[in-house]
């Protein structure tokens, strides 16, 4: 089975420009058969999909719920759940990523590292602590292998991670605008119709579990804006760090929750 496996929709990313069901029509005219919803810090678009077009279009068409959440400390990470768990706390961004990892592991569900070789502090190699951050490399389900949004040096070094850590790489167009969608993608080696199906395939077959590639996007905002990009790239820091103290108080009443139902 094919799925993009790094798609933003304009339901759910600020900067996403295309509705999920257009998303999802062009994925079906490419010969996908699934994508996974990964908005920043939000599964709004995979609401607006279950609540708006699920069983009134595209009925063999998989669509899974993931989340491409922003870690303080490591860049962004993609986390899917199995369909049963609800974390309110993942659409809060700003967890250091040992935090995220156990949370997501403690309820069933896998993450891995979105275009970890890329831009600075959007990166898990490219952050500041990066050399702590490798540290847990080990403790990842997948590394995003192939990025159609990344230069051809980030996937190659990427797939060297994969390769080194013995995971399952997968690959993803990370697409905002209609042009990228569906340039990266996964070929999974067994049938997913949810997202346990997935997680349970990435656990028992590991590496043989699916393959990765595709074909890179030229309209980048990095293409397009030259060295000006490095600023949009600095700024994210303060972004990021600024967002995360306003949802300083929001988290910690959900880790309270969280450890208690663990307990």
């Amino acid at each position: 089975m094919k799925f993009d496996m790094h798609c933003h929709t304009k339901e759910g990313s600020l900067d996403g420009k295309v509705p999920v069901e257009e998303f999802i029509e062009l994925l079906v005219e490419k010969g996908f058969d699934g994508m996974l919803i990964s908005d920043h810090n939000s599964y709004n678009g995979y609401r607006y999909w279950k609540k708006n077009v699920k069983d009134r279009r595209f009925p063999d068409f998989v669509v899974l719920k993931g989340i491409e959440y922003d870690t303080i400390d490591a860049g962004h990470i993609l986390v899917i759940m199995p369909e049963n768990v609800k974390l309110r706390i993942l659409e809060l961004r700003g967890l250091p990523v040992q935090f995220l990892i156990d949370i997501v592991h403690a309820n069933g569900g896998i993450l891995g590292p979105a275009h970890p070789c890329g831009e600075k502090y959007l990166s898990i190699t490219n952050t500041r602590k990066h050399r702590n951050q490798l540290a847990v490399m080990d403790k990842f389900d997948f590394i995003e292998g192939f990025n159609a949004c990344e230069e051809p040096d980030s996937n190659r070094r990427a797939r060297d991670i994969a390769e080194g850590y013995k995971k399952p790489a997968f690959g993803g167009s990370d697409a905002h605008k209609a042009e990228c969608i569906g340039l990266g993608a996964t070929e999974f080696s067994g049938r997913i119709t949810c997202e346990s199906d997935l997680i349970a395939l990435i656990r028992e077959k590991g590496v043989a579990a699916c393959a990765c590639g595709g074909s890179y996007f030229a309209g980048t905002t990095k293409n397009r804006i030259g060295r000006a990009n490095n600023v949009l790239v600095q700024s994210f820091w303060l972004y990021n760090h600024l967002g995360s103290m306003w949802r300083y108080r929001r988290r910690h009443l959900e880790l309270k929750r969280l450890y208690i139902k663990i307990r």
